[in-house]
């Protein structure tokens, strides 16, 4: 029993350790996951602005021309990229949650298993009356066996 209680609590101990563990990464996606969404955002202010003013492609292209390296161009940000990224980030976290939810459901299995057991196990004071019992019961069986060994005859031990 004592094997088990231990086990038990070892498995505990992990699955709070594992349960911090994912809290922890899922805190830190989420933080990552709204920085993207305000970066989003400006993007889509900043496609708005472009909108609202129909900047013409030619001076458009003379702009980045003369204002932009087109190699720093190409380290921007690309927009169906960024979205790519955001759809694997997004699919990441539903399956985070998901685990989450599982490792919940599991913990929450181990912990009415844990109550089960230990509403079975006897407490102390029955364990001492049972002891008493066996003790008593003990007593009994040896005096008897010695009453008949010592009221035995001679013939009934020879037989």
């Amino acid at each position: 029993d004592q094997e088990l209680e231990q086990n038990m609590e070892a498995k505990f101990l992990q699955m709070q350790r594992d349960y911090e563990k994912l809290s922890f990464v899922s805190g830190t996606l989420q933080k990552d996951s709204q920085q993207k969404q305000r970066t989003i955002e400006m993007l889509f202010q900043s496609l708005e602005k472009l909108q609202k003013e129909k900047a013409d492609e030619q001076d458009m292209l003379a702009a980045m021309d003369v204002k932009a390296d087109k190699a720093a161009l190409g380290s921007k940000v690309d927009c169906s990229q960024f979205e790519e990224n955001m759809a694997q980030l997004d699919e990441r976290m539903q399956e985070l949650q998901s685990q989450i939810s599982g490792q919940e459901q599991h913990w929450n299995e181990v912990q009415q298993q844990f109550s089960d057991t230990m509403e079975d196990k006897m407490d102390r004071q029955e364990l001492k009356a049972f002891r008493r019992r066996l003790e008593e019961m003990w007593n009994r069986n040896i005096e008897d066996f010695e009453k008949r060994m010592v009221g035995d005859s001679g013939a009934g031990i020879k037989k």
